[in-house]
């Protein structure tokens, strides 16, 4: 007999145990690329905590691990964090804003080492909760982004890269945050829609001041560093202005009338102001036209007293003063000076409302300013001057080598319509931005000389042997945290450059799979293709399986601010609400969210969050792994499956109690005769299918569909047909069908366990360790290492298939029967069956089954005016109960009364104005499903106090 189910008590006990005995590591002796599956973990950042993005992505992940260990792979499932280059370096300097400190008080040696240090003690806690989810990753080999042997591999590509001619410095304009002072990456960036202003400004022609053209725009602050007017050149208004000059307002400056297609003649005027140094799009259109580049703003997006000036080849030309009662304003409050000037010169024409999406930092909520800045660049299309492995890749650019990997079919997505994203930015493909101004992070191993020369090179005495005698300085920026994201698929496997393979590499790379969400294909997928193809010769993983992104109930994305995040292990431990509340409102960016958070909160989860334990969160995911782009996580469907973690156990503890010191056709009495049954015969044919279904799910990746197949074939097949029909076979069956139905329990038990462990790895170790020596299978100490099951579709009987639809059938008819005539659950009656068939082998079932006293075979019904007849495949049947009609009349009646007071109330609220329309959707839809509900039963006492009447 087991305990009761508490799910805490097995699984630490379960995992530590794994973990020390080194389960979670490949057999290297064995390990081979026909006998491997690997996978790379997408590494969090370190400064992160577990969410419920995470437990999905991680679910699946570990979900194909188990089941490839257990079909017999050498399997490398590799874990890492990543170094999170900003994320980090915000966390640390607010720990130094709480002592008055900045980094620069610190100085750049002594603050890195506050970050180690913080990385010591807070940096793993996020791997820690991996854990807690059963994740069965190769904890060896754990890597840090930014620990030794990273820093160097991340070193020598950068260096390979730059003598190649696929890395070169430039003056380009880049995503700009005036509070980090750092370029970024569009990932972190927030487009955030919001209301502003479309200013119309009058521009005077330079040969006719008394007429103007009049441009539109969202950002007067950065008129001053105009350097064109564009129109469209099919725009029949304008085109005798083409060539011409404008009158720069504010300025004094002249600058011509251009036409470019970009131009679209129907948005505001149609008249576009350029200001290539101060916007993406204008940077094209000034490119195109090889105009100049106009900096006013300094790197704290205020404006400058002179303009940087200079061209498209980073040249310098020559600055110019800019209107002095401007020099030093916030750009935003330059705006609303700009803007009066104008409008006491005459030259504002217009201001209407205008909504607009601003891109914010994610980190600091700062507007975004794109800003001209010295940066490092990766040429996405340039071809390297050699130092390439051979490869079918050698030869192309970074960009055709990503494109050449998929249109190859050597990597593919899934699902499938995921190529077309990737396509998408691969054909509009800009060179990538790898320099960042922080100090946390990969230093660039570059060093000027007082003439800015650059000398890149490993080590710094590596490039002063470059320079000679000259005095060098190191460049002070970092790299793209993506960049060294980029290098794990081979830099997490020994890959050293002009070092042979290591037997990890050739094992394990390509990987088979990686499992990530859509949002980073462009940022991390595409990347690491790229860098794995030109630097290894190999694609990075054959496959790229893209999952949906976990929403709260009602589809809305998960956020802190709206009191709707679930920590993955409050589910798995359970939290009450007091302990929820302070967890929720610690630690805010806006601390005057709190109360908006506790009321959502409270909303939510007016009692806290129960326990659910890791297996029921595993297998709530994965219900969830379809191939659709997001996921609506109802909480309702996690205690479901908590249930349905109960209904394991307490099966599991049926059959023990039904088979423990008893001879169940194992061991010493393998031998003896079995005699099966049609259901015996059925529930081996059954879980037989279900093995070869639930294989096919695993590795189409479809976990929805194995959880599907699991949960229907568990719940329903298992325990609610075959057990309770083994009851009957336990009870009245000879020695030989005894053994067999008790073999039979065993070898169904113990196979589904291990069909389950990919998903639910703690229960089913737990009951396997029980289950498995009684069923001769003690071949592996953990349910892990034993092979996953094989079908074998040759004990798939059609007959005894047949046999128990036509039982299956036989039973629903008998309980339907018992709803139509009202008989109380705790009734027996008697069951007589007209049949031309011989129905013996079916009739022992139905009393227990149907909760009869008999049932019956007669060559003819009895004659009976109240017992109504139902048919079942050509068999007559009839139940035999004496109904007190009163007693039941009245017993209906008051049954009714309840009813029709449940209905009146629900009516009442669904009709109540405005109920409907503003209530959120999903309580709607709840309420409309009770009123059927409730109706159905309303009718079916009806019917039953119509007979009896």
């Amino acid at each position: 007999m087991l305990d009761k189910y508490n799910p805490s008590d097995i699984e630490t006990k379960h995992y530590q145990n794994w973990e020390k005995l080194g389960y979670f590591q490949p057999d290297m002796s064995q390990a081979n690329p026909q006998n491997s599956f690997s996978i790379q973990l997408p590494p969090p950042n370190v400064t992160g905590t577990l969410h419920m993005g995470h437990a999905f992505n991680q679910t699946i992940m570990d979900g194909l691990t188990r089941y490839y260990r257990m079909a017999g792979k050498q399997t490398c499932w590799i874990p890492g964090t990543d170094h999170a280059g900003i994320a980090t370096q915000i966390v640390v300097e607010r720990q130094l804003a709480e002592q008055n400190l900045s980094r620069h008080d610190l100085g750049r040696e002594a603050f890195l080492e506050k970050v180690w240090q913080w990385k010591e003690q807070s940096g793993g806690t996020i791997t820690q909760q991996m854990r807690r989810v059963g994740c069965s990753a190769d904890w060896s080999r754990e890597y840090f982004t930014m620990d030794a042997p990273r820093a160097e591999i991340v070193t020598q590509v950068f260096v390979k890269l730059y003598n190649q001619g696929l890395i070169y410095r430039g003056k380009r304009l880049v995503n700009w945050d005036p509070v980090l002072g750092t370029a970024v990456s569009d990932l972190e960036v927030e487009n955030v829609e919001s209301d502003g202003s479309m200013w119309h400004i009058r521009y005077p022609l330079a040969d006719m001041p008394s007429e103007s053209v009049i441009v539109a725009t969202t950002r007067p602050e950065t008129l001053l560093g105009d350097v064109a007017v564009a129109v469209n050149p099919t725009d029949e208004r304008y085109q005798h202005l083409i060539g011409k000059s404008l009158i720069l307002p504010l300025t004094g400056r002249t600058i011509p009338v251009i036409a470019d297609d970009y131009v679209d003649s129907e948005f505001g005027t149609g008249c576009v102001k350029i200001t290539p140094a101060h916007d993406f799009n204008d940077y094209e259109v000034g490119k195109r036209h090889d105009t100049a580049l106009i900096n006013v703003l300094s790197l704290d997006a205020k404006i400058l007293a002179t303009a940087e000036v200079y061209d498209y080849r980073s040249n310098v030309l020559e600055s110019f003063r800019l209107p002095e009662q401007y020099a030093g304003l916030d750009r935003f409050a330059a705006r609303k000076q700009i803007v009066a000037d104008l409008a006491e010169q005459g030259l504002l024409a217009d201001t209407k409302p205008h909504k607009l999406m601003t891109p914010k930092g994610d980190r600091t909520g700062s507007v975004i300013e794109p800003m001209l800045t010295n940066q490092w660049f990766v040429n996405m299309h340039a071809t390297p001057n050699g130092g390439e492995p051979a490869s079918e890749f050698k030869g192309m650019s970074l960009a055709q080598k990503a494109k050449h990997a998929t249109d190859s079919g050597a990597v593919k997505f899934i699902p499938e319509n995921w190529i077309n994203t990737y396509n998408q930015w691969m054909n509009n493909l800009q060179d990538w931005c790898i320099s960042r101004q922080l100090w946390w992070g990969h230093q660039i191993p570059a060093w000027y000389d007082e003439s800015g020369n650059i000398y890149v090179a490993a080590t710094e005495e590596e490039a002063q042997q470059q320079a000679g005698s000259l005095k060098l300085t190191r460049d002070e920026d970092v790299l793209d945290t993506w960049f060294s994201s980029a290098l794990v698929p081979f830099s997490t496997l020994g890959w050293r450059d002009g070092e042979p393979e290591t037997a990890e590499l050739q094992a394990f790379l390509p990987s088979n799979v990686l499992v990530t969400g859509y949002e980073i294909i462009f940022f991390w997928v595409a990347r690491m293709i790229m860098m794995t193809t030109h630097i290894v010769g190999k694609v990075p993983f054959h496959d790229v399986y893209i999952h949906g992104i976990v929403r709260d109930h009602e589809g809305k994305k998960m956020s802190k601010s709206e009191g709707n995040v679930i920590d993955p292990v409050d589910l798995i431990d359970g939290i009450d609400l007091d302990n929820l509340l302070i967890k929720r409102t610690t630690g805010l960016r806006k601390p005057e969210t709190a109360p908006q958070i506790k009321e959502a909160t409270k909303k939510l989860f007016p009692e806290g969050i129960p326990a659910m334990g890791a297996d029921a969160l595993r297998f709530t995911m994965a219900s969830y792994a379809s191939l659709g782009r997001s996921v609506n996580f109802d909480f309702k469907r996690a205690e479901g499956y908590r249930n349905f973690c109960n209904k394991i156990w307490n099966a599991t503890n049926f059959v023990l109690m039904n088979t423990e010191d008893k001879d169940c056709g194992y061991g010493a009495h393998a031998t003896e005769p079995r005699a099966y049954s049609f259901p015996d015969q059925w529930i081996i044919g059954r879980v037989n299918q279900v093995e070869e279904q639930v294989a096919k799910a695993y590795e189409s990746y479809r976990f929805d569909l194995a959880a599907e197949l699991l949960y229907s074939f568990i719940w329903n097949d298992y325990c609610d047909w075959y057990l309770e029909l083994a009851k009957v076979q336990l009870q009245t069956g000879c020695a030989s069908r005894q053994r067999a139905t008790r073999h039979t329990l065993l070898r169904v038990l113990e196979v589904s366990l291990r069909l389950l462990h990919p998903i639910m790895p703690f229960i089913t170790e737990e009951l396997w360790q029980v289950i498995a020596p009684m069923c001769d299978r003690k071949v592996a100490d953990s349910i892990m290492n034993a092979p996953f099951p094989i079908a074998d579709l040759s004990f798939v009987e059609q007959g005894a298939f047949d046999k128990m639809t036509a039982l299956q059938d036989l039973i629903g008819a008998v309980r339907n029967l018992r709803g139509e005539m009202g008989i109380a659950p705790s009734v027996k009656a008697p069951l007589f069956v007209e049949s031309a068939d011989d129905l013996a082998d079916y009739l022992k079932y139905l009393p227990m089954m149907a909760r009869l006293t008999e049932a019956t075979q007669v060559a003819t019904l009895p004659e009976s005016e109240d017992a109504p007849v139902a048919v079942c495949n050509g068999a007559r049947l009839m139940l035999k109960v004496e109904v007190d009609k009163a007693a039941e009349t009245a017993r209906l009646n008051k049954e009714a009364e309840k009813l029709n007071k449940a209905l009146d109330k629900l009516n009442a609220k669904l009709s109540k104005a405005g109920y409907v329309d503003k209530a959120p959707a999903h309580l709607v839809e709840k309420d409309k499903a009770e009123l059927a509900d409730l109706q159905e039963k309303m009718a079916k006492i009806q019917v039953a106090l119509d007979k009896l009447k």
